[in-house]
């Protein structure tokens, strides 16, 4: 009996010590750099907060139905859901309305005149909201009770992290929801989850290199990636994989792929959204020759750490849900690698397949079997061909698109040297809500800096050419014949029946002047006066300042213009003398008082603008007062022309040291 008990205590001894070095060997196995996560139970664990950002397509037929349902399907996973719809249209409120509070309408980002937001732009202002959460999403995909699990999976790992789910495609959904957004229903009767998503699950298909994408990320320490989002058109391909390829490329949050636990049914049209910077066997060419895929495209190709090499989605971690567990898994390693929720930590761990459960091993080969007959997605690599960016609209087409009701413009013209001040600009006529201007520009630089801006810009093939734009200021050779192009424009527009504000990039906007402007009426010419001597007449002899006036689209005005930009074709000086000599006579003959002058020719007045309300540079030194913006707004100024100063170093330095600026140069974006 004694030997006995020796023998099975020699047995229980020598079991517990091969479990013990089966342990060791296991945990002493090369750890992989990619990483795994085991099922963890939500019972005890509170549902984050999360924000769906989107932008809603035009609300109109089967797009607004389509919308809606997708957005009533977002709001019924949890209450802990809200949505926030980046759009400038009118019918924005009244559509949001119809979701209760939780859904909002932001305006307050940049858009392109064509009203596209920038997704770089809703990044940023997705900061703003307070979430667990930030998902970012098509306004036409439907989304299941799986997305908030998915979710709450992601939330309670320690590491920082992104997913991405790519969309599924369904040629029909025949399913919606009740009044009270608890149940779908088909023909009338409910209808089961598990149900719907087999019905569809026989007709869906994977559109992995789509870019109506589910991409998330927690509200955690690191930044997405290394550098700065560049200004990408939503909804018009390639940023979301770009954003994935530069996390992965960073390394500072935990990437993975949740497209086989997350069902991301797109219901509209997958062409719209493919991507031909991503390499697929699939893309389509509808979206060829759009100037705002070419956009995107050519920032991807230079822009970012994925610029320089592509990356095969294949290499990225697999979020998977098998026996009720969830499971990350890397289809290109011999092991699962685990990383076990326990207690608020993470504990590593390698199990080799064969201790796998059967039914699990078996659920993870069919993934990875469905993911190798659905791959093939790719970026493309920095040597991708980028072409030409050019706007496919005339400028008889831009000035249909961008006039406002009374067919008046607000035209600018720029040069490279000055882009940033450029946009400065334009972002302060977008905080005004003032969206009917263009640009003009005076290079190629320019102009593929402006398409890439979303400004209504337009080539003028009568500029001059090998300008040296940072030597191009106030007194120079070229200064003379750049702004003569300024008065060719003009009388141009004027004669396709448009009125015209021209403002240089100079001139701040404190207020909208056109209200103002355009009471003067017809055959009224109202520019800005250069007089700064305060008890002198504003309409002395070459005191118009043609960087600042209305003209109306009418005969008399357009007569006028015409002698204006003949009289300059002649003259070795600017533009500026040309005004004044042609309207008001030299030496002042025909003025009027002391703020006219009457064109005897054509009968056009001449009004020289108030000073007070639009000042020059030199008048009152308002450059000069320790806080210019405040001065001005005590003064009433609707705005303040930054000239009177030698030099384009020292007229962008007086501005930004001012607080009168508008652009961030390093994000490109408008400041708030």
């Amino acid at each position: 009996m004694k030997a006995l008990l020796i023998g099975l205590w020699s047995v229980w001894v020598s079991g517990v010590l091969l479990i013990a070095l089966s342990l060791y060997a296991t945990q002493r196995l090369p750890l992989s750099k990619n990483r795994i996560f085991s099922h963890i139970s939500f019972s005890d664990l509170d549902t984050p907060k999360i924000t769906i950002f989107t932008a809603p397509a035009p609300f109109t037929g089967s797009s607004r139905t389509k919308q809606s349902l997708a957005i009533r399907s977002w709001l019924a996973l949890s209450p802990q859901i809200s949505v926030i719809l980046f759009s400038q249209h009118h019918s924005a409120a009244s559509f949001a309305k119809s979701f209760g509070s939780r859904a909002l309408v932001e305006s307050d980002i940049d858009f392109t005149f064509l009203g596209v937001p920038f997704f770089h732009s809703m990044v940023a202002k997705s900061r703003a909201f307070k979430s667990d959460i930030y998902v970012f999403m098509d306004t036409e995909t439907i989304l299941l009770p799986d997305f908030v699990l998915a979710l709450n999976y992601a939330h309670n790992l320690d590491d920082d992290w992104l997913l991405f789910a790519s969309p599924r495609d369904v040629p029909n959904f025949p399913f919606y929801l009740d009044e009270d957004r608890k149940h779908w229903l088909k023909d009338g009767q409910r209808i089961r989850i598990q149900e719907l998503q087999d019905t569809l699950g026989s007709s869906w298909q994977w559109s992995c290199c789509d870019s109506r994408m589910v991409i998330a990320w927690n509200n955690g320490v690191m930044p997405l990636h290394h550098g700065v989002l560049p200004p990408f058109l939503y909804g018009k391909g390639v940023y979301n994989h770009w954003l994935i390829n530069e996390a992965l490329s960073s390394g500072l949050r935990f990437v993975f792929d949740a497209s086989w636990t997350i069902s991301n049914i797109a219901l509209g049209d997958s062409r719209r959204q493919s991507n031909r910077l991503v390499k697929s066997s699939n893309v389509s060419d509808i979206e060829k020759g759009s100037w705002e895929y070419d956009c995107n495209s050519h920032l991807a190709a230079v822009y970012g750490l994925s610029s320089l090499h592509g990356f095969n989605y294949s290499a990225v971690m697999k979020l998977v849900k098998c026996d009720g567990q969830y499971l990350l898994i890397n289809a290109t390693e011999d092991f699962l690698h685990t990383y076990a929720y326990k207690k608020k930590s993470l504990w590593k761990r390698h199990i080799p397949n064969c201790w796998r459960s059967k039914t699990t091993l078996a659920c993870v080969v069919r993934t990875i079997k469905t993911w190798n007959e659905t791959s093939g997605c790719s970026l493309k690599d920095g040597s991708v061909h980028t072409k030409t960016l050019k706007l496919s609209f005339s400028l008889e087409s831009l000035l249909a698109i961008t006039a406002d009701e009374n067919k008046t413009v607000v035209l600018t013209v720029a040069g490279y040297s000055y882009k940033d001040m450029l946009m400065s600009w334009v972002c302060r006529l977008r905080r005004l809500r003032i969206t009917n201007f263009l640009v003009s520009s005076l290079d190629y630089e320019t102009y593929q800096f402006s398409v890439m801006q979303g400004l209504p810009v337009f080539n003028d093939p009568s500029a001059p050419s090998n300008i040296s734009f940072n030597d191009c200021h106030f007194g120079t050779e070229c200064f003379q014949r750049v702004t003569k192009v300024k008065s060719r424009l003009v009388l141009k527009i004027l004669k396709l029946g448009y009125n015209v504000l021209l403002s240089d990039v100079d001139v701040y906007w404190f207020k909208n002047p056109l209200p103002l402007l355009s009471s003067f009426g017809p055959a009224t010419l109202a520019a800005q006066s250069d007089e700064y001597n305060q008890t002198r007449p504003i309409n002395l002899p070459r005191r118009l300042n043609s960087g600042f006036y209305f003209a109306h689209s009418d005969a008399p005005t357009i007569s006028a213009m015409g002698k204006v930009v003949r009289h300059a074709a002649t003259s070795g000086l600017t533009e500026q003398p040309s005004f004044y000599d042609t309207l008001c006579g030299e030496w002042g003959s025909t003025r009027k008082g002391d703020n006219r002058c009457v064109e005897p020719g054509t009968n056009l007045t001449v009004h020289f603008l108030d000073r007070n309300l639009f000042p020059n540079g030199a008048y009152l030194g308002l450059w000069e007062r320790k806080n210019v913006k405040s001065a001005c707004k005590k003064q009433g100024c609707l705005v303040l022309h930054n000239n009177w100063i030698s030099g384009r170093v020292k007229k962008l330095e007086r501005q930004v040291i001012s607080g009168l600026w508008d652009y961030d140069i390093t994000t490109r974006m408008c400041l708030v």
